[in-house]
């Protein structure tokens, strides 16, 4: 019911017009969303309870209330309509089954390419613990998500197999991110089956990265080749190998690193090496993982005036920040040990780029807190930043101009 001496509006609006999710379309305009959806040939041609507009902004609230049924989800989308009538006709909160034909219907590829067109680097030149001299400190690194267990994502993403029985409880989904260390965004994301390695999956982000990057990798990311792509468009790299691997030692710095060479394995001649600056040390008392193991560090930065060996091995932990970001994406947006929801592989690539799309917004928020306020976003909780997010949806759901 309407309240009293409120008139309701002569309007040919539908839901899909006025809806609004607080954050998320702050982040991700409606007519972005549109026109993202119109790119991936996802349009409506005619008006329904559940058009892609509204499909989307669900899927981002799905993801966002992750604990939730779809029909709670929904019910959370539309708090703020103050009677159901407002629009010509009426609305009602959709069945499961509808929202889930909806969500087929409307596929992974608009959340993919959504994600594409927002991830940018947030990082100014303000933003504290983003930037080390001219470069930009960012991180890859890979993670999988436990994924429902369906015949059909079983035989897509495959299963992991454990010390005491061939077969999992759950198949896997394998992503591998590019994060800013400083904010903590993830601007670009690759998925691929549990079989898909993750040095595989890395090749198709190193075109995110520029000349004023530094990429910071742990040991998983090996390989001369490896190496070679993801520097290949002038971003310079700072990656940690193993200890026992063999480098030669081609000239002596003031600063104790050295330039050394590495080739592929098959070049045993070295006919085609690759220069390369290494960086040793050990890290006593930190508290840090491996605390007390030898790190050997490569990079291309050779000049040892222009990064000192001391300043390399402090910006390496920086690497860390992936840790965090990977951490906040799966336990605390998704929810500890929870499963995605999806039984099908479209579904489940569809719930992983929402849930990239509503970390990267909550992070963009606290981004723009913390230059606001002069502080270190690392100082911000992201679990408070989560529920701030859940409470714009559920406070400004509706109405918005």
């Amino acid at each position: 019911m309407p309240r009293p001496g409120q008139v309701k509006p002569e309007t040919d609006e539908r839901l899909s017009d006025r809806i609004a999710v607080g954050l998320l379309t702050r982040t991700f305009p409606p007519e972005l969303v549109d026109r993202v959806v119109a790119d991936c040939d996802r349009s409506g041609l005619r008006t329904r309870l559940l058009p892609p507009r509204v499909v989307v902004y669900f899927v981002l609230a799905m993801c966002l209330f992750s604990g939730q049924g779809y029909e709670e989800v929904a019910r959370l989308l539309t708090q703020g309509l103050t009677w159901a009538k407002r629009w010509s006709g009426s609305w009602q909160v959709p069945s499961t089954a509808a929202i889930s034909r909806a969500r087929v219907k409307l596929g992974p590829e608009p959340l993919k390419a959504l994600f594409a067109e927002v991830a940018r680097p947030l990082a100014t030149e303000e933003t504290r613990g983003a930037r080390y001299g001219r470069w930009r400190l960012v991180a890859i690194d890979g993670t999988v998500f436990d994924v429902p267990d369906s015949e059909q994502n079983a035989a897509h993403f495959g299963r992991p197999k454990t010390d005491r029985t061939e077969r999992c409880a759950y198949p896997q989904v394998r992503m591998v991110a590019l994060a800013e260390c400083g904010t903590h965004a993830i601007t670009a994301a690759a998925l691929g089956s549990l079989s898909s390695s993750e040095p595989a999956l890395a090749r198709g982000l190193f075109g995110h990265l520029g000349e004023e990057d530094l990429l910071l990798a742990d040991r998983g990311f090996t390989g001369v080749e490896l190496w070679r792509a993801a520097s290949a468009g002038g971003a310079d790299l700072l990656w940690r190998i193993r200890s026992h691997q063999i480098l030669p030692v081609c000239e002596e710095l003031p600063d104790g690193s050295y330039l050394s060479e590495i080739v592929v394995a098959k070049d045993r001649k070295r006919a085609d090496p690759t220069t390369v600056r290494v960086v040793e040390y050990t890290l006593h008392g930190t508290g840090l993982p491996e605390q007390d193991a030898p790190y050997r560090l490569i990079t291309t930065i050779l000049d040892p005036e222009a990064a000192p060996a001391a300043d390399l091995a402090a910006r390496y932990h920086e690497r860390w920040e992936i840790e965090t970001t990977l951490d906040e994406l799966k336990t605390h947006q998704r929810g500890p040990a929870q499963v995605l929801r999806s039984r099908s592989p479209d579904g489940v690539e569809q719930e992983v780029w929402g849930h990239l799309l509503v970390h990267y917004a909550i992070r963009s928020l606290m981004h723009d807190t913390a230059d606001a306020t002069q502080l270190d976003a690392d100082r911000l909780s992201f679990t408070r930043s989560l529920r701030l997010a859940r409470r714009q949806v559920t406070a400004q759901a509706a109405f918005s101009p």
